[in-house]
């Protein structure tokens, strides 16, 4: 068959993609290996009666262009604003609870300078991550080799860019700095002296991140979580009604709407490349899909070391592609349970169990937990964040019962000695739980059933390269320009007709869909001027 435009993988930022370019006239065809679309952001059975957010978990960084763009509100999509942000329990049993017009009162309880301090801090944050939300959605400028023509629309580009950061005063070009070269901790030390305060900004700073908050670069990563918004509220987060595959699930709804042939159980075997542009890809089963273009949704490692003949990537490439950093440091759990959890802080119901609960209570907490995973495979005490969607999404679990993610952080992506996760997996499992019911007693005797998705696992089933939530760490070299490899951060790859348009290119991981979004701009545009 053949095809205007051909995408490999129906994750959330081709979907978003595929959605645009649909809605530019083009014919499109998806081919997705699993038997849903949606990639990690799905919503699955994992224990009879109990469904869940399998992969990611919460809304936040998701684009209010893309949203309205592609009309996700019409095709099913409702999103619950948290009532409290984060909740973390203290080892002196005491509990730290952020919530919106509540924070600076909580975090006076610890300190009245970090109290008075917290508002100039928020001001300060809030305009970098305005400028980086309008650079976001728009493609970086890309170093190019291709003539005068290329490089001065390359320099408009980059002019663009460095208006937007000149648009900061002094102060906030410094706060720039730090935020690209520093490190989390080095920076929250700075502003606050509390152990509560810093604990719930600095998480952000290892999300995705398989790094101590002492980690050089930290300090952008926690930026990048301040992107988004909720319902119009920036900074928040939310539940998607329906777990995270009702954002998927719209977005294919649009697309499907707009023509889109979307494939399941369709997994790509090779690229066809002739003449040294991209033609098309052959599937699993064998059967040939040509198209005027082809674009990848995978993470860059599984497309250029999978999927394309090295014979048609120049040697440097294929040796940057090699040295792409990849391991989040993630292991995944979803628990279905016979009850709410009662905190020794909180015992009864309230706002603190719709937030993120944090089981981390301070940098040096976090900082132990990535020295300990670097040599024992995992932290002994591990850094758990628990979400219950079920409090205010009753679709997920039968009457009375709940269910919860548990995002554990610091586990390493390749376990030492050569260990093997299929057969280590349950016992670290088994102290995350542990960890949960130190500060929530009778958690552990309320777990009816529990999927376990290891770094290995989320490789396996998501295509998640070492388990890496982001499609590639955020670390300098790899942002930007440079993502996932300088000279092609602007979509296009070194073959013609061949483009990138997940979270592995600008501006990076999360369910955003401004990578889709961005790539689109680029695809189209070169189609209408037959650059393809």
């Amino acid at each position: 068959m053949t095809t205007d435009i051909l995408f490999i993988g129906a994750g959330h930022n081709g979907l978003v993609c595929a959605a645009y370019l649909a809605a530019a006239g083009h014919s499109v065809t998806m081919l997705e290996r699993r038997a849903i679309v949606g990639g990690a952001a799905v919503t699955e059975e994992f224990h009879p009666g109990f469904r869940n957010s399998v992969a990611s978990y919460t809304v936040s960084l998701l684009q209010p262009k893309v949203i309205a763009d592609l009309e996700l509100p019409r095709h099913g999509l409702k999103i619950m604003s948290r009532k409290a942000s984060n909740f973390l329990p203290l080892p002196n049993g005491d509990g730290f609870l952020t919530a919106p017009g509540r924070t600076q009162a909580e975090v006076a309880r610890f300190s009245v300078r970090d109290a008075e301090r917290l508002p100039e801090y928020e001001r300060r944050l809030e305009a970098i991550a305005d400028v980086l939300r309008d650079l976001a959605l728009k493609a970086p400028p890309n170093l190019v080799q291709h003539g005068w023509r290329a490089a001065f629309g390359e320099m408009l580009s980059g002019i663009g860019a460095a208006r937007r950061l000149g648009h900061l005063d002094l102060v906030g070009k410094r706060d720039v700095l730090d935020l690209f070269a520093k490190s989390a901790g080095d920076w929250l030390d700075h502003w606050f002296e509390s152990d509560p305060i810093k604990a719930a900004l600095g998480f952000d700073s290892i999300v995705g991140n398989y790094a101590s908050p002492y980690t050089p670069g930290s300090a952008y990563v926690l930026l990048h979580h301040v992107f988004g918004e909720v319902n119009g509220q920036r900074g928040q987060w939310g539940h998607a009604i329906g777990g995270m595959g009702a954002i998927t699930q719209a977005m294919a709804a649009c697309c499907r709407e707009r023509g889109v042939d979307i494939r399941t159980d369709a997994g790509v075997r090779e690229l066809i490349v002739e003449n040294d542009r991209a033609v098309g890809a052959v599937t699993s089963a064998g059967e040939t899909v040509r198209a005027r273009v082809v674009v990848s949704n995978l993470n860059p490692k599984l497309l250029f070391q999978r999927l394309v003949d090295p014979a048609h990537l120049p040697a440097d490439f294929i040796e940057r592609i090699a040295r792409y950093r990849c391991g989040s440091g993630t292991l995944r759990m979803n628990v279905a349970l016979s009850e709410l959890p009662r905190f020794s802080a909180r015992p009864t119901p309230g706002d603190h169990l719709t937030a993120g609960i944090i089981i981390a209570p301070s940098l040096a907490y976090m900082d132990r937990a990535y020295t300990d995973a670097r040599t024992h495979g995992w932290s002994r005490e591990p850094i758990v964040e628990m979400l219950i969607p079920s409090v205010v999404d009753d679709s997920l679990a039968p009457a009375g019962r709940h269910v919860a993610s548990l995002f554990c952080q610091q586990v390493a992506p390749v376990l030492p000695g050569g260990a093997s996760w299929d057969e280590r997996k349950e016992e670290a499992a088994d102290l995350m739980i542990a960890t949960v019911d130190r500060h929530a007693p009778g958690f552990a005797a309320s777990v009816l059933g529990r999927q376990v998705l290891s770094p290995l696992d989320l490789e396996r089933v998501f295509g998640l390269v070492g388990g890496d939530i982001m499609h590639g760490a955020l670390s300098l070299d790899q942002l930007f320009s440079a993502r996932p490899v300088l000279g092609h951060g602007d979509y296009r790859t070194p073959i013609r007709g061949l483009y990138q348009c997940g979270s592995g290119t600008h501006p990076g991981g999360g369910v955003t869909g401004a990578p889709g979004h961005n790539a689109a701009r680029v695809i189209a545009g070169d189609l209408r001027r037959r650059r393809v």
